[in-house]
């Protein structure tokens, strides 16, 4: 295999990843949603002794939540479309929620569900609430992170604000997302995301810039947050906080799901750091074997792993280094 044949497969493993690590996440920490620091490992000490997928919470075991399906959206538009258009995603999501899935923030929905068009919902909401800055444009970020890695760093952080906004009128949801897609597209370029995060906090808006300098300099974890860990900045804290002090994919998402709290979307974010970094190979199979993304509103759509690894290769060969505007 040529050089560059063999950085693409390398680039390819690691987005397929990126996709499926952050579903297997999703569905690993569905169950413990909202409950105590370590409870997983309470319930499963040992590594490697299977079971994790054990359902609970109104979650089968495997089954994953809004977090995943939402990505699956954001990626069937940009793969459809060659690029990014704006209103078929807020049509998309509006057509999800309309089919009344199991789970959906309550922002989220408010924005969805107000009547207002895709480029005032999420501002109109914030204009009423004056909150926003929930993790629900972290979780949903896989799928956009592959496909506009390719477009470099000013691209793929600007993509990650515009999508973050259809639904987060704050700008720190719209940062924190950026950053994610960036040290993504450094993972899948082969380098090491830890290292590239003070160039990417450079080009944080300069009124976001400390808050996210606080969460993901190397002494923080997240016994330190000091917001609730749904919220944008302490989810992805934790997230690179998982993938700082840990040496594989299953101990980073093990790690996450420990933390308690909002555990699918924390455990989500990492699996998406985590398999664009370890690749789809440390992606374990008796995790990948149960996993399953219903689609409501889309009939009786419902993906499993293959689907999962299928759409994160076609949105790199996709090449978002050219995408569409809205």
């Amino acid at each position: 295999m040529s050089p560059d044949r063999a950085d693409r497969a390398a680039r390819t493993d690691r987005a397929v990843g990126a996709v499926l690590g952050s579903a297997v996440g999703d569905a690993l920490g569905a169950p413990f949603e909202f409950g105590p620091a370590g409870a997983f490992s309470a319930r499963f000490p040992a590594p490697g002794g299977g079971g994790e997928m054990c359902g609970g919470g109104g979650w089968d075991p495997g089954e994953a939540t809004d977090d995943t399906q939402m990505a699956v959206l954001v990626g069937a538009s940009l793969r459809e479309h060659g690029g990014l258009q704006l209103p078929d995603v807020f049509a998309r999501f509006q057509r999800w929620a309309a089919g009344e899935p199991k789970d959906i923030g309550l922002q989220t929905e408010d924005v969805l569900t107000n009547g207002a068009s895709w480029e005032l919902a999420a501002a109109l909401h914030f204009q009423i609430n004056a909150r926003a800055a929930g993790n629900g444009s972290l979780m949903r970020a896989s799928t956009s992170a592959v496909y506009f890695a390719a477009a470099g760093r000013a691209a793929t952080m600007d993509a990650a604000r515009r999508i973050a906004a259809l639904t987060h009128g704050d700008a720190a949801a719209w940062e924190g997302t950026a950053v994610l897609h960036e040290l993504v597209r450094t993972a899948l370029e082969g380098g090491d995301p830890l290292a590239a995060l003070p160039g990417v906090l450079a080009e944080v808006r300069a009124d976001q810039r400390e808050r996210y300098a606080r969460v993901l300099a190397p002494g923080w974890h997240p016994g330190l947050a000091t917001e609730f860990n749904g919220a944008v900045w302490p989810c992805l804290g934790t997230a690179v906080w998982a993938l700082r002090t840990t040496t594989g994919f299953e101990e980073a998402l093990r790690a996450a799901v420990d933390v308690g709290g909002d555990t699918d979307t924390v455990a989500a974010v990492t699996g998406t750091l985590a398999g664009a970094v370890y690749g789809s190979g440390a992606v374990p199979e008796r995790w990948t074997d149960p996993l399953h993304v219903p689609l409501p509103g889309f009939g009786d759509q419902v993906l499993d792993a293959d689907a999962l690894r299928e759409l994160a290769e076609a949105l790199v060969e996709a090449d978002g280094s050219s995408p569409a505007g809205d």
